[in-house]
């Protein structure tokens, strides 16, 4: 029906406390104000508490405008519910614009009455075209608000989706996922009731589903004289509910709605690809998490964001091997022990600590990968690997850290590599090569080649060296190395908690390069690209050099033709292997396919690839650690490789982009008993193998 055609002067609207009466209105707007009161205290404690921890090392709050508006779009898109979930993001969707439409809702109305009439003066618009229009908006929107806490509730009673259960789901879980949809059903039944009472109106069309219910109550046997009799009990059951649920939202679960997106908002844009630094005038004692309030506030504000959803867990690596890290515990188990702790429930204790009295057990740190997994699933963006460091951090300066990480920071420490060879010795790969590589502390060079500790040191990754210098040499790139002077860059030595040590190998891989004239950084490991591109420009702000993976370098070589390849020299069924530094980090994706498909070979992508790729194990220290697992991030990962692609047991080739990658799932491949069945190779060794195939094709023509 059209609405122009309903609309009647003043009689298209409705009573707001019809059947309440003024001592009812007054103490409605009395347990109002109490209500509100209560939310504002709450909401003031709360941010007021965050004072307790220290200043954040990153500036969180500059360019708030720009800030504000991405938080908005984030939150409002439900960009992040919807990435891997399309039911968990068309859910959230429903409620967040259901609930928002609502609350917009009831304040229009509250504007009409309480300032626009009875403060102004003036005649309500809250009759006619608006009126209707109204009614059909909150309708529908409404509706979608019950049927997404429905499919919520189905997810997680009727489903029992495993994500949604854990340690610290409690009955306040229940209560508010059941007190949301008591609100958005109570919110019809009250108005069916309303409608039938009221004699049904016809401009009650646009109010279709309260016009439904209204119907029901018919057909059971409700009269109007009835409707009109329970609509105070309906009315004030449903007010009741929604004021109390205003006033417990800063105490309980709903405080999300608020402190996530704060955290959105607050935010830093390169969290986990860089780390907060240590103060200078910092004791032993005062490094890293050593109490509750040695958290940043935003820490702080990390631990209050968190919804209890589990994506972090559902994607951790660590978790799925069985290690005993669950990242959604660890921030909880903080924020438990600080509530706790407040409330005089428990005694102080140790954050984190060996030998089960702290709140984190350091088996639990140790078990990190950093492969920001659970970062990037995060809704909320909640910053886990800030927190997951500090407490590193904290291991580290109390001697507790793992036997086998010890003895690698101490070989670079003493040798400036993690195998503990001598510095003379980096340069051995270079001996079986049949050209000159050159040096870049003696002559000018385009590209300075960072080749890393593996590269250098390990035999299988040397393979991987020699097939990027045989590259560039084919390729007449300007390049040059350190040879001896080159050290670790230090990316997961900061990732287990040695900030000192890793200063020192800034401080000295800085002055390395100072040395040299070059224009651009290549690496061969995507952790050294990483701290090069996103960490070592905040620890000396006078470097600034341009820095790139050797895919992308070497991807643009393709395009420049000067490989001399045609595109189909191999004809591998290849799958490739994301590495977390290079893809998660630093959305380099697109590269390392380009140079693979440009040798021929015929990709089948992982089914868990770019973002979602699946970590190796090696990162945050792991490729130094021994872990009882079952099975490895590395078998698991060449499993999904044979049995869950397409080409499936087709799959010739597993190309990697990171020597640490390569010596996880070599071991994987031979622990996992896959020798037999698949070949670990690098990006570089394909384009060398392409190189070669070029070359005998050459010979036989």
């Amino acid at each position: 029906m059209e609405l122009l055609a309903l609309a009647q002067a003043g009689d298209v609207t409705r009573p707001t406390f019809w059947r309440i009466g003024h001592v009812g209105e007054a103490v409605f707007y009395y347990l109002a104000a109490v209500a509100i009161a209560i939310f504002a205290v709450g909401v003031y404690e709360r941010f007021a508490n965050y004072a307790r921890g220290t200043d954040d090392w990153f500036e969180r709050l500059d360019n708030l405008p720009g800030r504000v508006v991405r938080a908005a779009k984030v939150v409002g898109s439900n960009e992040k519910q919807f990435d891997r979930d399309l039911y968990g993001g068309l859910m959230h969707a429903f409620i967040l614009w259901g609930f928002l439409t609502l609350l917009i809702g009831t304040t229009i109305l509250m504007i009409d009455m309480d300032l626009w009439t009875k403060a102004l003066g003036q005649d309500s618009f809250f009759v006619g075209d608006f009126y209707l229009s109204y009614s059909l908006v909150m309708d529908a929107m409404g509706l979608l608000f019950v049927v997404g806490v429905g499919m919520a509730i189905y997810r997680r009673y009727w489903v029992r989706n495993h994500r949604l259960w854990g340690k610290h789901t409690s009955a306040e879980d229940d209560l508010f996922i059941w007190t949301l949809f008591l609100l958005g059903v109570g919110g019809y039944v009250t108005e069916g009731v309303r409608i039938l009472g009221t004699g049904v109106p016809e401009f009650a069309d646009v109010s279709f589903v309260g016009l439904f219910v209204a119907g029901a109550l018919q057909m059971a046997g409700v009269t109007q004289s009835t409707a009109a009799a329970w609509y105070p009990v309906t009315w004030w059951s449903h007010a009741v509910l929604a004021l109390a649920f205003v006033a417990s939202i800063p105490y309980a679960k709903p405080f999300h709605m608020l402190s996530s997106f704060a955290n959105v908002v607050t935010h830093d844009e390169k969290a986990g690809k860089r780390l907060p630094g240590v103060p200078e005038d910092a004791s032993p004692d005062e490094i890293g998490a050593t109490d509750i309030d040695n958290f940043s506030w935003r820490q702080l504000l990390d631990q209050d964001a968190c919804t209890k959803c589990g994506r972090c867990s559902s994607v951790c690596p660590a978790k799925a091997s069985d290690r005993p890290l669950d990242p959604r515990d660890v921030i909880l188990d903080l924020k438990q022990y600080r509530e706790d702790l407040d409330a005089g429930r428990t005694e102080e204790k140790p954050i984190v600590a060996d030998g089960g009295a702290s709140v984190i057990d350091s088996e639990t740190m140790e078990s990190c990968m950093s492969c920001m997994a659970c970062m990037d699933a995060c809704p909320v963006d909640i910053e886990h690997l800030t927190s997951f460091t500090d407490m590193n951090r904290r291991l580290t300066e109390s001697g507790q850290m793992d036997e086998n990480v010890q003895d690698a920071m101490m070989n670079i420490f003493q040798n400036g590599n993690s195998f503990g060879d001598p510095e003379r010795t980096r340069p051995n790969w270079t001996d079986d090569l049949d050209f000159e590589v050159p040096d870049a502390r003696e002559e000018s060079v385009e590209f300075l080649w960072y080749v890393g500790d593996y590269p250098s040191f390990d035999e299988r990754n040397r393979r991987i060296a020699r097939s990027l210098a045989t590259i560039l040499h084919e390729a007449d790139v300007s390049y040059g190395i350190l040879y001896e002077d080159e050290q670790t860059a230090g990316n997961d030595v900061r990732r287990v908690g040695e900030e000192g040590l890793y200063e020192m190998l800034v401080e000295d891989n800085v002055a390395a390069f100072d040395q040299c004239d070059y224009e651009k950084i290549v690496c061969t490991d995507p952790h050294a690209y990483n701290t090069f591109e996103n960490e070592y420009p905040e620890m000396d702000e006078a470097f600034d050099a341009a820095v790139y993976h050797y895919t992308q370098v070497v991807e643009e070589l393709f395009r420049e033709g000067r490989l001399g390849l045609s595109g189909s020299e191999l004809d591998y069924t290849v799958t490739y292997h994301d590495p977390c530094h290079l893809g998660r980090y630093n959305d380099e994706y697109e590269a390392p396919r380009d140079i693979v498909r440009a040798t021929g070979c015929e990709l089948d992508e992982m089914p868990r690839n770019r973002a979602n790729s699946f970590c190796c194990g090696g990162g945050g220290g792991g490729l130094w650690m021994d872990f009882d697992e079952d099975p490895k991030p590395s078998e698991e990962r060449i499993r999904e490789a044979l049995e869950d692609t397409d080409a499936g047991p087709g799959v010739d080739k597993f190309v990697v982009a990171c020597p640490m990658c390569m010596t996880m799932y070599e071991d994987g491949r031979k622990t996992g008993g896959y020798e037999d069945d698949i070949e670990i190779v690098d990006v570089a060794e394909l384009v060398v193998d392409a190189l070669g195939a070029e070359e005998r094709v050459a010979v036989a023509s």
